[in-house]
Formats: structure tokens, sequence, C-alpha cells
């Protein structure tokens, strides 16, 4: 358990509420409580009592479907209102769709979710088949260029207090600690972070990520382009998609008239 976890102001039945509602994604024909507990690691028997919960504030729907959950009306409001308070998400649509576009790769918005980085927005090239992440996806910090990127863009404080959370699941301090030093070096050098296809969390998959530092967040979210290996080589997101992925990300600074950062760990 994290030291955060382990703060007594810290609420764990609204954590575990929320880590329900996490484990929806947008391929979804609803969730049953089995499911989510599958996904979310809780007792079904906790997991019935926080559906139950969600469902009679209206956050989720089990409406016409048997036993299967939807994310309900409430959520639809919430969503709202967090995209509209967070001002970079509209801004950066055209942009990427346009890089979707040109480079005929998926692009894709990543956030830290806990102990991995979860894709909250994706924009499809327009007539290309292109891989098939859906919003809610989850990425591994060690095997993506997401989560590497991600790691490298934390601040000081923010990755010591993720190497807290992350100690007792998998992902080795030092291991964490040469990523983040190489995909800093990388920033700084080419501006982009591309993860050794060698360890990435799936064969199917060549990205290329860049970070950005919101104003009006305390972290920074991940912006990547991906393709299946054939159309996106290594010489490919070295030569043309990730600097164009670059230039859209500082042209998205522009628009917010923030400063480029170029230690990511200074932010």
């Amino acid at each position: 358990m994290s030291d955060i976890e382990n703060d007594r102001r810290f609420a764990t039945t609204l954590a575990r509420g929320l880590s329900v509602l996490r484990a929806f994604r947008e391929s979804d024909d609803g969730l049953g409580n089995a499911d989510i507990a599958e996904r979310t690691g809780l007792p079904k028997s906790t997991v019935s009592r926080l559906t139950f919960t969600l469902q009679s504030l209206g956050y989720l729907n089990h409406a016409r479907r048997h036993d299967r959950y939807r994310p309900g009306p409430a959520l639809l409001a919430l969503g709202n209102i967090a995209s509209a308070a967070i001002s970079f998400v509209d801004l950066s649509a055209p942009l990427m769709q346009r890089l979707a576009d040109d480079t005929g790769t998926l692009a894709l918005l990543a956030v830290r979710d806990h102990r991995k980085a979860m894709l909250v927005k994706t924009w499809r090239p327009s007539g290309v088949s292109s891989l098939w992440l859906d919003v809610g996806h989850r990425l591994p910090f060690d095997g993506s260029s997401s989560g590497q990127a991600l790691l490298a863009a934390l601040s000081e404080d923010a990755f010591a207090g993720l190497m807290d959370d992350c100690r007792e699941h998998g992902l080795d301090e030092q291991r964490a600690r040469d990523i983040r030093s190489s995909a800093q070096d990388q920033i700084i050098t080419q501006g982009f972070v591309i993860a050794d296809p060698a360890h990435y969390f799936s064969p199917n998959v060549h990205a290329v990520s860049v970070p950005f530092h919101p104003r009006d967040l305390s972290e920074p979210v991940i912006f990547s382009c991906g393709a299946l290996p054939t159309d996106l080589t290594m010489e490919r997101m070295q030569s043309e998609v990730g600097p164009k992925l670059h230039a859209a990300v500082r042209e998205l600074e522009r628009l917010m008239g923030q400063s480029p950062i170029r230690n990511p760990s200074d932010a």
C-alpha cells in the first residue's frame, strides 16, 4: 500500500468507487459486476455495493440489459464540465486530427492514471485503417513510448510519489530511473520519445510521444502517434512523425501562450 493510501485523510471507499468508473472502456457493451471485479481487483461483494450506489446517483446506468452496467448521465455532465475547464483539450483537437491525417497514424492523448498511462482522447486518420486503441486503454510505464515520456516529464516530487506507489507492483525503481533518464535525454536532444521496440508491451505497436505541461493541470500529459510497425518504422518515427508531433505540441504551447520546457523534470 502506498504512503498516500496510508494517509488517514485518504478516503478508501471513494477511491474504490472511482476505480469502478475507470474500469469502463469506450468499446465496452456494458460490464457486469464480475467484469468490474476482474478489472479493478476488488472483491465482487464490494463491487456490487459500489455499482448499486453509483447507479443510484446516476453515474452508472442499469436500464435494459440485464445485469450489465454502462456509464450514466451524471458522468456525461462531469465529462463536459471537465472538457470545458481544461482549455488545452479543445485547442489540441484540430492540431492532432490534422497530424493524424497527415501521417496516417492514430494520434493519442494520455494522462497518468495511478500506476499506468491512460488514453483519454484519440484522433483517427481519415480513410486509413489504424490501430484500434480505445479511450480508457491503459499503457505501462515500462514498455510504451507514452509511459516513458510520462516518467520523463514528471517533476522530481511526482516521480518520487509514483515510485512509492509502484514499488509493490512490479516497477523496479532503478529501471524506472533508467527509463526516465533515457527519455529525458531524448526529449532534450530530439524533442520526442521512442521506446525501444524490443521492450514494447505489444509487438504490434510502434509509437512516438511528446509531453505537454498544461498550465491548468498539476501533472504533464502525453501526446503520441502510433501505428503498426509496418506503417510506422523506426526510421519514419525519427525522421518524419516524431518531428511533426513535436511541432504540433509546440504549436499548442504557442496557442496557450506557454513557453516550451527544455528540461522536463523542472516543470
